[in-house]
């Protein structure tokens, strides 16, 4: 364990540089009094690593040293050819970028870490793109990962779902993220404080990028902000519950026809309903006609018991559909 952290300590300093043994402290999880051992025993081991006091101070490598990636684990260099998903990296421009990375880390590698790294990359492929849908053109996709880097304004014709189908806006893009094979941008909005929205790439129709530069948010975090908006949106949409009766081999059908989260609360709240051995489950519910569209999907295999309104939603639908096959 310790010997791990020893390694952690040298590669935080190889990789950010100058830290005090606080900030060491804090990405490792110990005590400061732990961080001057960890430095001492670094310094007993011949590497070249130097303290400065003062409010600037802190622990740093000399200029030019570099570790050797032979500390590596077998797990650790087998994680790293996982997170290098050729899809993504070309659709960011970093194809080429990667390919060449790859081939320095293997080359880097042992002969005994080499081999299980190559036996990984021929047995475990990973694809983002989801199914049955056509994956997004993003044409703007470079020049706001550009603008993202340079930390440049963009000015974006943007198209939504809201009475004014298109909206120009001065943005300020903070990340990008991938989610279920779509790009999506992270932005705070010129002349909204504290304003941060997520963007759909694939919707923006015109970009223009900006001779303004901007400063992000202090202590912005993009991966904790995507987690904490996803949760929101969440929240948000599920507006309500709606009781309804399931048949057995209908529960089964879920997983193929509902998002995950609507499943887990059926599966969860799924009790049996005497006498015909249907289930009475309870789910989120969105709006009506959302949720009474899910609910079609299922034919004569749901019955909805509440709320009042889309009971009343579904069997409109269902009479519409009886005049439609004139089986009255």
């Amino acid at each position: 364990m310790r010997a791990a952290r020893l390694l952690s300590v040298l590669l935080l300093l190889q990789a950010r540089g100058r830290m005090t043994a606080r900030q060491l402290a804090s990405e490792l999880e110990v005590s400061v009094r732990t961080v001057y051992r960890d430095v001492e025993s670094l310094h007993a081991a011949g590497i070249p690593l130097y303290g400065e006091a003062g409010h600037a101070g802190g622990y740093a490598l000399l200029d030019g040293y570099r570790t050797r990636l032979t500390g590596l684990t077998s797990q650790e260099a087998e994680a790293l050819f996982l997170t290098g998903l050729p899809g993504p990296a070309a659709d960011l421009g970093l194809g080429a970028v990667l390919a060449t990375a790859r081939l320095k880390l293997m080359a880097a590698l042992p002969d005994d870490l080499r081999e299980r790294a190559n036996r990984l990359h021929q047995r475990f492929h990973l694809d983002t793109s989801g199914w049955y849908v056509d994956p997004d053109r993003t044409p703007h996709l470079g020049a706001v990962v550009g603008a993202v880097w340079e930390q440049r304004r963009v000015r974006v014709r943007y198209r939504r779902w809201a009475p004014k189908p298109e909206v120009t806006r001065t943005l300020e893009p903070y990340g990008v993220v991938l989610k279920g094979g779509r790009w999506y941008l992270v932005a705070g909005s010129c002349g909204a404080a504290d304003e941060v929205r997520t963007y759909r790439v694939a919707e923006i129709s015109r970009l223009r990028v900006l001779d303004e530069r901007f400063e992000r948010p202090t202590g912005f975090d993009l991966a904790a902000h995507w987690d904490a908006s996803l949760r929101e949106f969440d929240a948000r949409r599920h507006t309500g519950e709606a009781t309804v009766r399931l048949t057995p081999r209908a529960l089964e059908l879920l997983p193929h026809l509902w998002e995950p989260a609507l499943v887990s609360a059926a599966r969860r709240s799924a009790r049996l309903d005497e006498p015909d051995g249907w289930l009475r489950v309870m789910i989120p519910m969105e709006s009506v006609e959302h949720t009474g569209g899910l609910l079609l999907r299922l034919g004569a295999e749901v019955e909805v018991l509440e709320p009042e309104a889309l009971r009343e939603h579904v069997t409109r639908a269902v009479a519409a559909l009886a005049d439609m096959y004139h089986l009255h």
